[in-house]
């Protein structure tokens, strides 16, 4: 089968400079949406027809499998698909999707191929329609007096008894290949908008007697397209509803389903619950009995079994075992690879480093390219001094440490077993194991100080 999927148009009412197809929903592309769902039917040609903001278009969605067609002008979808023809084998039927359609299931679109393929002794023609209680603005099905189909007829083009029908085009179809290049050919631009319709082909299908047939998806909102923002946020809830909706059937309790959002994919244990306005990002695992936060930020984590993520915390790219506890407020950039029971707290933030067994950052600390052992007490107001200006170092802090609040450790520098940091210690050199470090200092109190007064105006 060949798929051409139809996203050459402008979106004026986006009144974005970003091309339509190009506008996010659930995180990526609305034309990638489709293409995802294109591939998962195997296809033989996978076509994209571009045509406004192209090259942009193209730089999004390039793959080894996507091949890429032009329209220079934009003159219907009958010229849009008459572009990819050269691109396409003949021999296969051809599926035409649209670029800022996202929703469309694989299995409604294999019912609609299927349908096609057995049709007849002739190729099918296939029609995904669906049936509004409001068809305004849609192209309507009209059929014979034994329901065959016999044309689609567009709303501006309609009159007063065809726009009472209630079954509309989606503009989804499946076709035979090797005929269309005539019937394209043969498309007229006689109608209210000036364009060449490829609605127009059934009727040329039926002429050349190839059976015409519909199918109707699951859910009206799989045929639903993105013409304006608002649009755009209308489907960004279904998305989400389902993606809630499939997490709930599968056991993850979330606090409120409407206050979730997936942007990516995650895969979650048992007993996993996530409080409202957590976002999702990238491949997300969270174990058993994992305990989501309000208000939390996740993408391409992996989180272990029994691990508390507590309200405002970030997670990137990052690894936690079981059992541990971040947060509120936590910042895991990055490269940060924690083991179980650690503890990260309060404005804590961790990159590209490891943190050993047990360990804890409770409050107010940077842990930059570091390696921390287990059972490591890293005080208030900690930070790791990574960076001379030009490159990176890293500190290694080995296990059962107690470092002091209020301390700095100047890269490259390891700090030995056993060690004691006092609070308000510089270390730029290595530490031996158990002992005790700390910078000499002199404290001085001065009697009969008396501390400035501001002047009276």
């Amino acid at each position: 089968m060949n798929i051409v999927i139809l996203a050459a148009g402008m979106g004026k009412r986006m009144h974005s400079a970003l091309p339509k197809v190009l506008h996010p929903l659930a995180g990526q592309p609305l034309l990638s949406h489709v293409i995802d769902t294109a591939r998962s039917l195997a296809p033989t040609r996978l076509v994209v027809v571009i045509g406004h903001g192209g090259e942009a278009v193209r730089a999004a969605v390039s793959a080894p499998d996507v091949q890429f067609a032009v329209q220079e002008q934009q003159l219907g979808t009958g010229h849009a698909l008459a572009q990819a023809l050269p691109l396409l084998d003949a021999n296969q039927p051809t599926l035409v999707l649209y670029g800022d359609v996202p929703l469309t299931r694989a299995s409604t679109l294999k019912r609609l191929t299927e349908a096609a393929a057995g049709a007849g002794k002739k190729a099918g023609y296939g029609i995904l329609t669906v049936t509004l209680d409001d068809p305004t603005g849609y192209g309507r099905i009209v059929r014979g007096a034994t329901g065959e189909v016999l044309r689609i007829v567009e709303q501006k083009d309609a009159n007063d008894d065809e726009r009472l029908i209630d079954e509309i085009n989606t503009g989804i179809v499946v076709t035979p290949t090797a005929p269309l290049a005539d019937w394209l050919a043969a498309l007229g631009n006689d109608n209210a908008q000036g364009e060449y319709y490829l609605t127009d082909v059934v009727e040329a299908a039926i002429a050349a007697g190839h059976p015409v047939v519909t199918a109707q998806p699951d859910a009206e909102w799989e045929t639903l397209g993105v013409n304006s923002k608002q649009q755009l946020a209308e489907l960004e809830r279904v998305y989400q509803r389902n993606a809630a909706d499939a997490l709930l059937a599968a056991g993850v309790t979330l606090a409120d389903p409407a206050r979730f959002d997936l942007r990516g994919s995650i895969s979650c244990g048992r007993d996993v619950f996530i409080d409202v306005n957590c976002v999702f990002e990238g491949t997300v695992t969270l174990a058993d009995n994992v305990r989501i936060g309000p208000n939390c930020v996740i993408r391409d984590a992996v989180i272990g079994a029994g691990t508390r993520v507590d309200a405002y915390t970030h997670i990137e790219s990052a690894t936690v075992g079981a059992q541990a506890v971040l947060g509120p407020y936590a910042r895991l950039r990055p490269g940060a690879q924690l083991a179980d029971e650690v503890h990260v707290g309060n404005f804590v933030e961790v990159k590209n480093a490891n943190i050993g067994l047990g360990s804890k950052a409770n409050h107010l600390s940077y842990v930059g390219d570091a390696d921390v052992g287990a059972g490591v007490n890293i005080g208030a107001g900690t930070i790791t001094c990574n960076y001379d200006g030009a490159n990176k170092h890293r500190t290694v802090i080995e296990d059962q440490v107690f470092v002091g609040s209020d301390t700095q450790l100047v890269a490259p520098v390891r700090v030995g077993r056993g060690v004691t940091i006092a609070a308000g210690t510089t270390v730029w050199k290595d530490v031996p194991e158990y002992t005790l470090v700390l910078n000499e200092k002199t404290q001085i109190a001065k009697t009969g100080y008396v501390r400035p007064v501001k002047n009276k105006r």
